[in-house]
């Protein structure tokens, strides 16, 4: 059945991600900014990432399904009624909070943003960004979904709620919406993830909700978009962009400059163990500088 619910959701979903993408290009071709919204080779990249995503979770899923089934049935001692609309608002929520999570420890820990970083490589911001997937996050992304199996939350639910909320976090890829009103206060929307894809240090490591904001203002990453009057307009990209972008760099390129910042010789082992696990943008000689750094330059 839950299987079922998954096929379902990608059957209706897909007709809805070409509507959505084809009225983008549509609008903005007619305002004029049709080479600043998509170019064909940032949006083929978007879908190869997309695509290999997909073979990955894939091939994952049966192995963290069976830890995740395991663990359901070998630890938990009570069950929710699944049929009752308050389960299924719980797991939404609950699900939705250990993503926030996932997320800041994706940008705040440099072993994890090796494998963000593609999502956040394309200098483009459309419905399309939102397939530029971090390809390679299958391989641990349960781990965040065991507390919720110990909660009582079944596995194939937990799966199921994680795609159907990843549904959201694609359509807040575009620039073409402004502010939402009142939804801003409780919804992640366009403008608050505008804020989470640009390089600009003032944005950096803000807004890492998928489906509810109110995680980024009750811990501290929240940042409100602001108007060019008020602060320089967005850059979307890295804050160091890739010079040759292709199939192995746009994914492996902060995993090469790991392995050559812990393989110099004239490092300790602390120094060489920030590099993997610290901060990105973490340097023993100051010369790089980490988020937190760049937004103190600006002051």
């Amino acid at each position: 059945m839950e299987s079922l619910k998954e096929h379902l959701l990608l059957l209706y979903s897909t007709p809805v991600y070409i509507i959505a993408i084809a009225l983008e290009l549509i609008i903005s071709n007619f305002h004029g900014s049709y080479q600043k919204v998509y170019t064909f080779k940032d949006t083929l990249i978007n879908t190869y990432l997309n695509i290999i995503n997909f073979l990955v979770d894939t091939i994952c899923r049966l192995f963290y399904l069976t830890i995740l089934i395991w663990a359901f049935d070998t630890f938990l001692k009570y069950n929710w009624n699944s049929y009752s609309w308050l389960y299924w608002v719980c797991l939404l929520i609950a699900v939705d909070f250990v993503f926030y999570w996932l997320h800041r420890f994706d940008h705040e820990i440099r072993f994890f943003w090796a494998v963000h970083v593609t999502h956040h490589s394309s200098e483009e911001f459309n419905f399309t960004t939102g397939f530029r997937s971090s390809v390679l996050e299958p391989f641990y992304r349960f781990i965040y979904f065991i507390p919720l199996v110990f909660l009582g939350f079944k596995p194939l639910d937990i799966v199921f709620m994680f795609s159907l909320t990843q549904i959201w976090g694609t359509f807040v890829h575009t620039r073409l919406i402004g502010n939402l009103g009142w939804l801003e206060y409780i919804f992640v929307t366009p403008s608050h993830h505008r804020v989470h894809h640009a390089s600009n240090a003032k944005y950096l490591d803000k807004n890492m909700g998928m489906f509810l904001i109110i995680w980024d203002k009750f811990f501290g990453t929240f940042q409100q978009e602001l108007s060019e009057a008020q602060y320089e307009p967005l850059r979307y990209g890295l804050t160091h962009n890739l010079e040759k972008k292709n199939a192995v760099t746009i994914v492996f390129h902060e995993w090469i400059q790991i392995f050559k910042d812990v393989y110099r010789k004239d490092l300790s082992f602390k120094e060489k163990w920030y590099y993997i696990f610290g901060k990105p943008g973490y340097s023993h000689d100051g010369s790089r500088k980490t988020s937190k750094q760049m937004r103190e330059n600006e002051r």
